[in-house]
């Protein structure tokens, strides 16, 4: 069972996927996530790739994010982070992208939006997480102030990072997964906004 933990959508309950792929991240790792980053929910624009069920977007919502987007491909997730938004009222300040985490970025860039939190839970040791840092780096939706998150497993390795242009800022380790922050490095972040 999964719930949310606080604001305006406190201790309800959200619909979660069934499946042995499913790996849904426990309430004591979103608490400690949350509270790492709480200066900055209020008010940002977050994005959620591999959302899942939504629950880490939605928590975003509840603690007063202005927008959260929702990236993922498999239709039956999506329809459940449509219901979850549903049912905790959150779905006005939210938009759901039925695609893959790389073409959302795509289909972002341009549009002069730049978020604030971008969080990534994809499939572990299946290097998605340098294909959509890569995307990133040439793309116009975030800059040196936006928080990278990647929940990944405790082996992936992230020193490629600073060739594609990021700063791995800290990682937070659990018992068997972590939590990497990462920013863009400064001068990448202007080559960003120039193209």
């Amino acid at each position: 069972m999964m719930r949310v933990i606080a604001g305006t959508a406190r201790r309800l309950r959200l619909k979660t996927l069934e499946g042995k792929d499913v790996r849904p991240t426990t309430d004591r790792i979103k608490e400690t996530l949350f509270n790492m980053i709480q200066t900055k929910v209020e008010g940002s624009v977050f994005l959620d790739l591999f959302s899942g069920s939504g629950s880490i977007g939605i928590e975003a919502l509840s603690r007063g994010a202005k927008e959260a987007y929702f990236v993922e491909n498999q239709k039956a997730a999506v329809l459940c982070i449509r219901e979850n938004l549903r049912f905790t009222k959150l779905e006005e300040n939210s938009v759901v992208m039925e695609c893959d985490a790389v073409t959302a970025i795509h289909r972002l860039c341009g549009k002069g939006k730049v978020f604030d939190i971008i969080f990534m839970d994809p499939p572990y040791n299946m290097k998605w997480e340098r294909n959509v840092l890569s995307a990133l780096a040439s793309s116009d939706i975030l800059d040196e102030d936006t928080t990278i998150i990647i929940e990944a497993s405790m082996s992936t390795d992230f020193s490629y990072a600073k060739e594609l242009g990021f700063t791995v800022e800290k990682e937070k380790e659990y018992k068997t997964n972590k939590h990497v922050y990462l920013y863009r490095t400064k001068e990448n972040a202007l080559e960003g906004q120039e193209q």
